[in-house]
């Protein structure tokens, strides 16, 4: 199954939630169901937006995108998270205004039954389409129903509240419970788009994918043969691995040709579809990279002799 089946499930999902939660705050005038109602409607706007970037995401490589495009996911990512930091800046501001001029609801058991059946409703796509997303491995997908869980926590805590409003008399409970639930959603916005910032910086690869890759390497590992300068690095839902593999320099170029291979063919079973990219290089030899970072940190100077001192021409 595909990304955009996930998203067009959810952007479905979505619409025929916020039709049911305005139904609930229409029917109450509760300011925790508009509340809800407002997050939802960010929610149809990400997953259309998702929709779209998983579009360029899935485009392949090209002349002037040889590694392809998706690191357009995370652009989405960000924009989830900057949305839901917008609702949740809106719900402040409406439940602040209600929490200073508490207003009575009406309708509460019939509301809260309509709001109960939109929260089942995105708890089932979330739950669904973050096993997707771990199988695909797409941060799109991920975001998308991280976004729809702090939904279903917004309405968790909405009916609670405004259940509990008839039953103790308070009128301030409603607009209380919906502020709560904002600090919440706040923090997974910002969860969100330091993901974002983390992935357009080429983040290393996550700690449990690099043990797996080192006990392939370790499988390979001898007196003849040694690996270093192991790097990694994420881009949407694509791997990349690159380092140096070195042997005997006698060994014929057919046979560190097989090598390199058999090294190559072991990572991509552990993690199907990862670039891997393998400099040979002899025992004892290293790349002139290598060479030129440890001439510019100074650890290759014999002593500490300064330069004779610069003399004007007279």
């Amino acid at each position: 199954m595909q990304a955009r089946t996930y998203l067009r499930a959810s952007l479905f999902a979505a619409l025929v939630v916020i039709s049911l939660k305005l139904l609930a705050w229409k029917v109450t005038g509760s300011v925790g169901f508009l509340s809800d109602a407002m997050e939802s409607i960010v929610n149809v706007a990400a997953a259309a937006f998702a929709l779209f970037i998983v579009r360029i995401a899935e485009a392949p490589p090209d002349a002037d995108h040889p590694f392809g495009h998706t690191k357009a996911e995370y652009f989405s990512s960000g924009a989830e998270g900057l949305l839901i930091g917008v609702a949740a800046a809106l719900i402040l501001v409406e439940a602040g205004q209600r929490l200073t001029q508490p207003q009575p609801i009406s309708a509460v058991p019939l509301g809260a039954a309509i709001s109960a059946l939109a929260t089942a409703i995105n708890l089932g796509v979330a739950l669904w389409m973050l096993r997707g997303a771990k199988r695909l491995r797409s941060i799109v997908i991920e975001a998308d129903a991280r976004h729809l869980m702090t939904d279903v926590w917004t309405s968790v805590g909405v009916i609670i509240g405004v259940l509990l409003v008839p039953v103790t008399g308070w009128l301030w409970l409603d607009p209380v419970i919906g502020i709560i639930v904002a600090l919440h959603i706040l923090r997974e916005a910002f969860s969100l788009v330091k993901r974002s910032v983390d992935g357009l910086m080429d983040k290393s690869m996550t700690d449990a994918d690099l043990a797996e890759l080192q006990t392939v390497l370790d499988r390979f590992r001898s007196k003849d043969m040694r690996f270093d300068h192991v790097r990694t690095r994420v881009a949407g839902t694509r791997r990349f691995v690159s380092m140096h593999l070195h042997m005997p320099g006698q060994w014929s170029l057919q046979r560190a040709a097989n090598c390199r291979y058999s090294v190559e063919k072991a990572l991509i079973d552990a993690h199907p579809g990862m670039a891997v990219t393998i400099e040979m290089l002899t025992a004892g030899q290293e790349s002139l990279q290598e060479e030129n970072e440890q001439a510019h940190s100074g650890r290759e100077q014999d002593d500490c002799t300064p330069n004779p001192p610069h003399r004007a021409p007279e």
